[in-house]
């Protein structure tokens, strides 16, 4: 049964501030109404698809936009390639959001392929001007960043220090990091301290609902914290069930989950209207949640109880999944390949219904 989550907050009359207007207002139109939908290069990764490859795909599939979450899917960093993805899109009606990946050169994660860190951000702002995106996405890495020497604080602090240094090319190009909650790496008091800190002038977040309940969060609640400092997003939907180590949660189509999709587009039209919903489905690929076992807290030192009870009680509410195996003599990349799509094209459709229905 679909679990109706109670929003804390009467009704929808949600007080936004909109710090961030002009991230989401320049991609409102009446084919997107106030919840655009796109897609999450991740979410196709077994088809490799490169940049021109997941923009064609976008347009064939009448999706409003595209999110690189790293510049991997770019075969070129040159201003002709870039300024030819970019006229691509146009003509499809697609916009186009570019992240750079992990910026933690103190994270195992990191790489190097584009330079050091601040390298990295430089070619982010310059690719993300010429490409149209509003934001340069950014990251930590993953829950494991939390057990490292100094934990998640040492992160925090190396990449608020980078962001703010970057201050004056930013604006210059009228951009804005999106700072995501990646893989559990931070909690959403965690993310609010690194854009506050960072400045609202230059930061916001890019949240994916998924990755909050990795560090023990209801992502409506994550949702509804977070507010108007959402500037990008990537959903998809989950199921989550209680485990004799704690709790595990899985991935799925949006609307085969537990989240109630209706209240959750809802609150991203009132806090953030035209701000994208990248579909990121990961189906198929369980993860766990020990948090019954006395060394999965130091990865959270000074986490207090009370910041449990509402995961407590949403982890309550799935159901378990079993993970699905190719047919005999089906190959593995070829059924990986056709079941993302699937799970995409399930989601675009039922996020198009949800927007019909409002």
């Amino acid at each position: 049964m679909k679990r109706r989550h109670f929003i804390k907050s009467a009704g929808m009359a949600i007080a936004a501030t909109q710090s961030f207007p002009s991230i989401g207002s320049q991609f409102l139109n009446e084919s997107s109404a106030k919840v655009p939908i796109g897609l999450c290069n991740h979410s196709l990764r077994s088809m490799r698809l490169n940049a021109k490859q997941l923009i064609q795909f976008a347009i064939k599939h009448k999706l409003d936009s595209v999110l690189f979450n790293n510049l991997q899917p770019l075969e070129s960093l040159d201003e002709s390639y870039l300024k030819d993805l970019k006229k691509l899109a146009q003509s499809g009606g697609v916009s186009i959001f570019i992240g750079a990946g992990n910026i933690s050169e103190k994270s195992p994660n990191f790489k190097d392929n584009y330079g050091s860190p601040e390298e990295l951000l430089k070619k982010g702002i310059r690719v993300a001007s010429l490409l149209g995106s509003p934001i340069v996405g950014c990251r930590i890495g993953n829950i494991e960043d939390r057990y490292s020497k100094g934990g998640i604080q040492d992160h925090i602090e190396a990449v608020v220090k980078l962001m703010k240094s970057m201050r004056q090319q930013l604006q210059g190009a009228q951009l804005k990091f999106a700072f995501e909650n990646h893989a559990g790496d931070l909690r959403t008091s965690e993310l609010l301290t690194l854009i506050d800190e960072t400045g609202t002038d230059i930061c916001g977040a890019l949240f994916d609902p998924a990755n909050s309940v990795w560090a023990m969060e209801d992502p409506m609640i994550a949702l509804q914290n977070l507010g108007d400092t959402i500037i990008c997003s990537s959903v998809r939907d989950i199921q989550v069930w209680p485990t004799d180590e704690g709790a595990t949660f899985q991935g799925t189509a949006i609307g085969e989950g537990i989240i109630d999709w209706d209240v959750y587009t809802k609150l991203m039209a009132n806090q953030c209207p035209g701000v994208p919903m990248h579909i990121e489905t990961i189906s198929n690929s369980a993860r766990p949640v020990p948090f019954l076992k006395p060394e999965f807290w130091k990865g959270f030192p000074n986490l207090p109880a009370s910041e449990l009870v509402d995961f407590l009680n949403f982890i309550k509410t799935g159901k378990k999944l079993q993970i699905i195996i190719p047919p005999e003599g089906v190959d593995k990349r070829n059924f990986d390949v056709e079941y993302q799509q699937s799970e995409l094209l399930k989601s675009a459709d039922y996020l198009r219904k949800i927007a019909m229905q409002n």
